[in-house]
Order: structure tokens, then sequence, then C-alpha cells
């Protein structure tokens, strides 16, 4: 099995190229991921490079940019080549299958949709404890050790 499934910050905007020939859209990018545990309580973090094609890839270079929070999960791929000085190099990098805006590029909107209140408040915690704006017309039920149905 070869999941992976990284939080982090982009370190600089996604880089968007198009295959020759096909077209096909990938972009490049690095996240910076925190580490849990850090020597001396400095925070530590591991720059894991991210690829993505398609359309995920569009999306990715047209809303994200430095600094913003974004979960991807897919596949570890180590790959290899030859340099132009003869020496083989090996790339270790992450072959995105999913990618998830957690925070969006355009002051936390996305610019199509900045008038949709939905998305206005994306990924903020609200008092209610709801996220987003979702669950607000679900009703709290008492645990008094009684089922409610």
């Amino acid at each position: 099995m070869n999941k992976v499934i990284l939080i982090g910050r982009l370190t600089k905007d996604p880089e968007l190229k198009f295959t020759p020939g096909t077209g096909t859209a990938v972009a490049t990018f690095t996240l910076a991921v925190d580490r849990r545990f850090s020597k001396d309580n400095q925070k530590e973090a591991d720059f894991i490079p991210i690829v993505v094609w398609g359309k995920q890839a569009e999306s990715t270079a047209n809303y994200m940019s430095k600094g913003k929070l974004m979960g991807v999960s897919g596949r570890l791929q180590v790959r290899n080549y030859d340099a132009k000085d003869g020496t083989k190099r090996y790339v270790t990098e992450v072959v995105a299958d999913e990618v998830q805006f957690l925070e969006w590029g355009n002051g936390g909107r996305s610019e199509n949709r900045s008038n949709d209140s939905e998305f206005e408040n994306f990924g903020k915690t609200q008092s209610r404890g709801n996220y987003g704006g979702y669950g607000e017309d679900i009703t709290p039920v008492d645990d008094d050790g009684e089922i409610p149905f």
C-alpha cells in the first residue's frame, strides 16, 4: 500500500506547465509540513515536493499561493534521471490524487464565489461549533442516556 496524506503550507506559488503534445496541465509545488515534535521546542518542518495533474493542477495554480494551507493525498514516487554532469539523480515526490484548499488564495474566498457566504467563512470555527456554515440546521441532543429515536 502506498498512500500519503499531508497538510501543510505552500512555500511558494505553484508552477503550472503543460506537457508537450497532449497539453495536459501539471502543477508542481512544495508543502512545508510541520513535524509533530521538535528539538528544543523549536518549530521544524519537512519540505515535500508535490506533483498534481489535470484540472486539479490548473485549479491549484489559479487559487493557491505562497503561505496558503492545503491538504494533499496521493502516493509516494521515487524516480531517477541522468544529470547533465553524468551523475544519476533521484527524486522523491508525492503524486497527488486529491487536493483540498484549506485556505483560499484570495483572502479566504475564490474569485468566482466572492459573494457566496458559504465560502466566506470556509475553514473558520464558529461559535456554534459548525464548520463553515454547515450543520446549522442540526438540533443538539441532550445526552441523558436515552436514545433520541
